[in-house]
């Protein structure tokens, strides 16, 4: 990452905006808002499928959960953050190998440290794992508040978007297929009402 191209770039943004870049509470803001991007665009020099190297026989063939991952992203759009939880779900292969459950929450870090839309968020994390554990199945539901929204043009905080990603058993329209959709919905929204 370009930290250099980085500053000057907040310097010029402050000029823009009316601002004194040399004035004592903004001198070190372009080193600390390149600082800043470098922490929160990482994911752009990082690869998924490291984090599904390692699985594990566990034999298993039923529905793993992982709800309410945090995460954070900068609109790509806007440069402003979005936030909210990510909801995983897969059903593991015939041969019931597991990732480690971390992996899932470092799957969506990796992926939310990019310049992001949350659509593209949710279809990239549901890809990565059909590709890296090859499931009978996944679910993915991201709920995120967008501040481009909230604190800009429509002015609506607390307005949530929520998006969703389903491969493999999760995406048919046989009954089993809405019936493991429908579990999963169930088991992410529990808590909801």
């Amino acid at each position: 990452m370009d930290t250099r191209k980085i500053e000057e770039g907040v310097r010029l943004v402050l000029e823009g905006v009316g601002e004194d870049p040399d004035r004592e509470g903004l001198r070190e803001t372009p080193a600390r808002v390149a600082r800043m991007y470098e922490e929160v665009f990482a994911g752009l020099a990082q690869d998924p499928a490291v984090h599904f190297e390692k699985t594990f026989d566990e034999h298993c063939n039923e529905m793993v959960l992982v709800r309410d991952i945090s995460f954070y992203s900068m609109c790509e759009h806007h440069l402003v953050p979005f936030f909210g939880k990510a909801h995983i779900g897969y059903i593991p292969a015939a041969d019931g190998r597991v990732c480690g459950l971390s992996k899932l929450a470092r799957l969506v870090e990796v992926f939310a440290k990019r310049p992001q839309v949350q659509e593209r968020l949710t279809g990239q994390i549901a890809d990565t794992l059909v590709e890296q554990l090859h499931p009978q199945g996944v679910i993915v539901v991201l709920e995120a508040e967008h501040m481009c929204m909230s604190m800009r043009g429509v002015k609506k905080p607390g307005s949530r978007t929520v998006t969703s990603a389903v491969r493999g058993v999760f995406a048919g329209s046989t009954p089993a297929s809405r019936a493991s959709r429908s579990e999963a919905m169930s088991l992410i929204l529990r808590d909801a009402r």
